[in-house]
Parts: C-alpha cells; sequence; structure tokens
C-alpha cells in the first residue's frame, strides 16, 4: 500500500538536495506551483507526470512511490526496464475503460482472473464458443500512420465475425498487449479502442494482460492479441453441416482489405513508397488500407431472426476459397461466378500497382466480400434484403455436386473508378 506522507517526504527531500525550488519543478514540468506544493504534503502525482517527475529528480518511479532510494548498487526490476509501481499506477488508470453496467461481469480490475456469470436460463443446451485473434501486420502500419484506436477496432470486429459466423452471441473479451515500454497515451488508446469495439458488438472487455518485455520488444513496438467467448444453443449451431445442392451463395461487401493482405502491401509500399499518397476514390492509399474491419454481428444477428441460412463463411486469410470451403460438406461444390463479384477500387489499384496474378488476389484478399452466406433458395431474395439494411448483398453462386469444395467461374473485373 503506498505511504503518501513517505512519499511527500521523499519528493520534497529530492527537490532540496538538487538545489531545486517548488516553482523551478513547477515550471520545468508545466504545472502550478501550488500542485508541486500538494505533492510534497500528501497528494500523489498523476502516473502521467511521475515519469517527468522521476527523470528531473534524478530517480525513479518505483522509487518515488516507495518513499525511499534503492542501493545504487543493487540490482532491481526498474532497472532492468520494467517498473512495476508505474505499470500499476498505469493500470488503475485504465481501469475506468473497463467498467460495465452488464450484470454478468462479476469483477473487475485486481483479482487474478475475470469471472463472468454464464447461467442462461433461456438457452437450451448452451455451447460456448471460443475465439483467439490478432489484427496481423496491419498493427504495425496502424502504429506508423497514428490509427491506433483503429486498430483495435480492426481486432475485435474480426474476433466478434468469426464466432458469430457460427451463431454464436458475444460475450466476454480479454486482451493481451506485449511490449518493450508501455506509454501511457498509447496504452489508454488501446484500451479504449479495445472496449469502445466491444460495446459496439455487444459484449464487454473483462479484462487482460499486459506484458512489457524490454530487450525482446522494442519501445515503440506493440503486439495486440484478444481471447472472446461467445455463446450459442446446440441445436442453432451454424457449421455449414446443412448445406443441400441447389442452395444460393450471397456476398455481404466488405469495405476494404479488413485484417488481411497486409505483408503483401506493406512489401508494395516498400517497393514503391510512392503509392502512399495516391489517391483513390478521393482518398490516399493509406486511409484506403487503414479501414477498420467491418463489423458483421449486427447484420447476422437480424438474418438469423429469419430462416433458409445453412451456413456463413466470414472471408479472411486466404479469401474465398480458403475460408467458403470450411462450410461445404463433402460431395458438393460452391460454384462462385467471379464476374459478379463486386470488388472494390483499392483491390484494382493493388492489383495494378503490383501486377498481381488474379488467383494471388483471390487467395490474399477478401477482394470486397467479406463474408458469404449460404442460404435455401426459397430465402434467399429475403436473406439479401434484410443483409441490405447493414451491407450492400447480392447473389454470387449456387452449391451443386463436385469434388472440389469451391470452383470458380469466369474471372474478377478490375476496376479502379
Amino acid at each position: 500500500m503506498l505511504d503518501n506522507k513517505k512519499i511527500a517526504a521523499f519528493i520534497s527531500e529530492k527537490r532540496k538536495r538538487l538545489g531545486m525550488t517548488q516553482a523551478e519543478v513547477a515550471a520545468r514540468l508545466n504545472v502550478s506551483f501550488q500542485a508541486v506544493s500538494k505533492w510534497e504534503n500528501g497528494t500523489l502525482p498523476n502516473v502521467e507526470i511521475l515519469v517527468g517527475l522521476a527523470g528531473l529528480l534524478h530517480t525513479s518511479v518505483d522509487e518515488i512511490l516507495q518513499g525511499r532510494e534503492k542501493n545504487s548498487e543493487s540490482f532491481s526490476y526498474s532497472k532492468a526496464g520494467v517498473d512495476i509501481s508505474y505499470t500499476d499506477a498505469l493500470k488503475r488508470e485504465m481501469a475506468v475503460y473497463l467498467n460495465t453496467n452488464n450484470p454478468r461481469v462479476l469483477n473487475g480490475l485486481g483479482p487474478f482472473a475475470s469471472l463472468y456469470d454464464i447461467g442462461f436460463s433461456g438457452i437450451d443446451e448452451p455451447v460456448l464458443v471460443l475465439k483467439s485473434e490478432e489484427p496481423g501486420s496491419k498493427q504495425k502500419l496502424a502504429m506508423e500512420y497514428g490509427y491506433v484506436e483503429s486498430i483495435c477496432h480492426d481486432m475485435i470486429n474480426h474476433l466478434v465475425n468469426d464466432i458469430a459466423v457460427m451463431g454464436a452471441k458475444p460475450l466476454a473479451v480479454l486482451d493481451t498487449i506485449v511490449c518493450g515500454k508501455a506509454e501511457k497515451e498509447t496504452m489508454k488508446a488501446f484500451i479504449k479502442g479495445i472496449s469502445e469495439a466491444c460495446r459496439e458488438n455487444e459484449c464487454d472487455l473483462v479484462g487482460g494482460e499486459t506484458s512489457i518485455q524490454p530487450e525482446v520488444v522494442n519501445p515503440g513496438l506493440y503486439i495486440l492479441t484478444s481471447s472472446i467467448a461467445g455463446i450459442v444453443p446446440r441445436g442453432r449451431i451454424i457449421d455449414g453441416s446443412d448445406i443441400s445442392e441447389g442452395d444460393k451463395v450471397l456476398a455481404a461487401a466488405s469495405n476494404g482489405l479488413h485484417t488481411n493482405g497486409y505483408t503483401l502491401v506493406r512489401l508494395l509500399m516498400e517497393k514503391m513508397p510512392q503509392i502512399k499518397l495516391d489517391r483513390i476514390q478521393g482518398e490516399t492509399f493509406i486511409e484506403q488500407i487503414m479501414k477498420p474491419h467491418t463489423p458483421y454481428y449486427p447484420a447476422i444477428k437480424a438474418l438469423l431472426r429469419g430462416n433458409g441460412v445453412r451456413g456463413l463463411a466470414h472471408i479472411t486469410g486466404g479469401g474465398i476459397k480458403g475460408n467458403l470451403c470450411r462450410i461445404i460438406p463433402e460431395g458438393l461444390s460452391a460454384e462462385i461466378n467471379l464476374n459478379k463479384l463486386k470488388t472494390l477500387p483499392i483491390f484494382a489499384y493493388i492489383q495494378k500497382a503490383g501486377n498481381i496474378e488474379e488467383q494471388e488476389m483471390l487467395s490474399t484478399f477478401n477482394c470486397g466480400a467479406g463474408l458469404l452466406i449460404v442460404v435455401k433458395k426459397e430465402h434467399a431474395k429475403e436473406a439479401a434484403e434484410c443483409m441490405k439494411r447493414y451491407h450492400d448483398c447480392y447473389e454470387i453462386g449456387e452449391i451443386r455436386k463436385g469434388k472440389d469444395k469451391v470452383i470458380f467461374q469466369n474471372h474478377i473485373l478490375f476496376d479502379i473508378h
């Protein structure tokens, strides 16, 4: 427990030892004289000021919060690059973003693990749906170009989409942030972005882990991951097992690359740096590729209130073929007519700039279709109309008998305009 009087005496002693007045400390830290006076009378500085104050007093945040100097010849965790007192103070400031009115969330920041009430009396044979996700190398670009909160929406939208296509309702999310140095404003943006994305997807950020690894991860580099638990009645699991010959395949539009293909995109940017400022439909290349992953959960939830849905495929790494094949039963083929695919201009631009073959585009990107829906023929029009309330949706194929689970017909009509 922090001893405020001890901390106050330590700050005062360090200041005086350096021959500084309270006014000089205030001027150097750009705070009021009264603030410094309060620190020396038992009011704790906030975590943002602590770092600057420690540097000014030639000490560490850990020593300030302990109210004493450590033996200069001894080793400590803070000297190795991890200041526990600072990170604990940072976590306390971040706790506000974990606040929720959901009565199922039974605790907050502090305990060893998060508690969540899973007593769902209205769900017959409840099944937990579990998933982990990370935003891939898009997060490197996010840090470089200032899309810190946006990348959190990428991660959570992708995560929720993956369980929603199995019919699940998202419940609780845990996040992990690995870094070389925890910078306050960046950490705040991460937790704010993740918690907001969770709320938009009707679930809660209930806890997580911040792992500071100096000498392992370079300062300024952050690695995000998250995990989710969802729930679905056993009898309403959507896994494609009911897909039959004659069913229709609908495509729901993406808004861009989502979270896949960025290693190829970064190679393109490295070889042709001038493309960063090129404009596609009034937006720069960077603005186009950094649009957050489309959240499909609201649309899927509405769609599943209707009838006829046999299977849902979230189109991520591997493209249409690599993801649609996951839900097609043996002995059936999804015949996809590529010239019906409404490919976005950003994909046409990438294809032309990199002289990328059609097959490579199809296996790397969603090419404009972020979600595929397999639905009974007689319910296809109803399903498409439902989806159109949220995203453009149109027929792109049909289920037939066959050995190959996904067959492409015709070619993509890339249009950069």
